[in-house]
C-alpha cells in the first residue's frame, strides 16, 4: 500500500478553519460592537427625548403652581372681604336696633326712678339707680318683663340712700336683651 501523508492538508485545512473562525469571531465582535453602538445611540436618544418631555413638565408646573398659589391668595382675600361685608352688613342692621334699645330703656323708666348708671356688655344690660321707693322698683321690674325688647330683668342690690328722701332706696339691676317678633313690637309701640 501506499504511504499517503495526510497531516500537511489536514493542517492546511486546520489552518483555514481556524482563519475562518478568527474572521467570523472578528466579524461577530464587530457585529456586536456595532449593535452596541446603535443601541447605546437608541437609548440615549431616548433618555434625552425623557429629559425634555420631563423638564417640560417641570417648567409647566412651576407656571401651575405660581398659578395655584396665586388662587389661593385670591380665595384668601375674597374670604376676608366677604367676613368684612357681613360685619359691616350686621353693623348696619344693629344701628337701628340700639336707638330702639335705648328708647325701650326710657320708656320703662316709671316717675320717681332715676338712672345713674346704664352699661351694656354683649346682651346683657345693667343699670343703678335711686328711686322713691320699692314699689317703683318693683315697677320697673314689671314693665322691664312686660317689654318686648326686654326679658329675666334681676334686682342684685338694694339699699337704703337717706339723702334723696327717707323711702329712697338705691338699686343695682340687670336685665338681657331680646329681639322682639314683628308683631310683639308693635304692639309695645
Amino acid at each position: 500500500m501506499a504511504q499517503i501523508n495526510l497531516l500537511p492538508w489536514r493542517d492546511e485545512r486546520r489552518q483555514e478553519l481556524k482563519q475562518e473562525f478568527v474572521a467570523i469571531l472578528g466579524l461577530m465582535v464587530g457585529l456586536g460592537a456595532v449593535l452596541v453602538f446603535l443601541a447605546d445611540l437608541v437609548l440615549s436618544g431616548q433618555i434625552d427625548n425623557q429629559r425634555s418631555r420631563n423638564a417640560y413638565l417641570e417648567r409647566n408646573i412651576e407656571v401651575l403652581d405660581r398659578e395655584v398659589a396665586e388662587i389661593q391668595d385670591l380665595q384668601r382675600k375674597r374670604t376676608q372681604l366677604l367676613d368684612r361685608m357681613q360685619v359691616i352688613q350686621e353693623l348696619q342692621g344693629n344701628r337701628p336696633v340700639i336707638v330702639r334699645i335705648l328708647d325701650q330703656v326710657v320708656r320703662t323708666v316709671p316717675d320717681g326712678i332715676f338712672y345713674t348708671s346704664l352699661q351694656a356688655a354683649g346682651n346683657v344690660i345693667s343699670i343703678e339707680g335711686i328711686s322713691e321707693s320699692n314699689n317703683r322698683v318693683s315697677s320697673l321690674m314689671r314693665r322691664l318683663d312686660s317689654s318686648a325688647w326686654f326679658s329675666n330683668p334681676n334686682l342684685t342690690g338694694v339699699s337704703a340712700e337717706p339723702n334723696f328722701g327717707t323711702q329712697a332706696n338705691k338699686f343695682q339691676m340687670s336685665f338681657k336683651v331680646a329681639a322682639p317678633t314683628a308683631g310683639a313690637e308693635e304692639e309695645s309701640e
